[in-house]
């Protein structure tokens, strides 16, 4: 009996333990992994601001950013958007004050939004950060400044997914930010398969981490069939290549 080919899931995550740690993921679910990764980061060497009652770190990479700046953060409460950024500031040696029942920038304002009136707020992140975000905590009465640690870009080599979805051999694309979607069709648009890339899209399992990556994606024209509930890349993947086998082209 001949044996079934195996999916092909493209995950798009920079190109360093994370994207490591996501083709073994894939692997170890049965799928062949397509890393592309959309993002590389840029430092600006800025470091948090270490007088503030509140300070947010959004990611891993901001945490290790910070972590190497050897920034203390004094007094201030420190709240982690999600619990793998909350896990990588305890691997750093900080305290963690406040992590949302809601992994998103939504859920953080709504857990802060009762207690920062009047407060200084440090948020420290990427140069693409939600407004979402600094906005909330301003409405809630909030004194926010917002320290950019680093810039988030496009490698130059980028987009062996895009090819796949545009020849129809392509099963899953696991987006995990909005610009990770940006960056695919600006990789696609470069290599002028937009439409092809697009319409390949349509016959694979599109998933996505949280509402606004969802949002982003419809906005330019993708499908998305799975937003899981817990906004980490192992849910993702797995509810995804869970979708994507029963419909898994021969």
């Amino acid at each position: 009996m001949r044996e079934a080919p195996r999916l092909r899931v493209a995950a798009f995550r920079p190109d360093d333990e994370r994207l490591t740690d996501a083709v073994e993921l894939l692997e170890s679910l049965g799928a062949d992994p397509v890393p592309d990764p959309m993002l590389a980061v840029e430092p600006t060497d800025a470091a948090p601001r270490d007088d503030a009652e509140y300070v947010v770190l959004t990611s891993k990479t901001g945490v290790e950013l910070a972590a190497d700046a050897d920034w203390e953060p004094g007094t201030g409460s420190v709240c982690a958007i999600g619990e793998s950024t909350a896990t990588a500031l305890r691997e750093a040696g900080y305290d963690v004050d406040v992590v949302p029942e809601e992994f998103s920038s939504t859920g953080l304002v709504d857990a802060l939004s009762d207690e920062v009136a009047g407060a200084r707020v440090e948020v420290a992140r990427s140069d693409h950060g939600s407004a979402v975000l600094t906005d909330g905590l301003e409405r809630a009465g909030a004194y926010v400044h917002e320290t950019v640690l680093y810039g988030l870009v496009r490698p130059p080599d980028s987009g062996s997914s895009v090819e796949l979805a545009a020849a129809g051999d392509l099963d899953a694309a696991l987006f995990t930010s909005s610009l990770t979607v940006e960056h695919f069709l600006a990789a696609a648009e470069e290599r002028e398969l937009r439409d092809a890339a697009l319409e390949g899209l349509e016959d694979a399992t599109v998933g996505s981490i949280g509402i606004p990556t969802k949002e982003t994606a419809e906005s330019l024209g993708i499908r998305v069939d799975i937003v899981p509930e817990q906004a980490d890349f192992e849910t993702l993947a797995c509810e995804v290549v869970e979708a994507a086998a029963p419909t898994h082209r021969e």
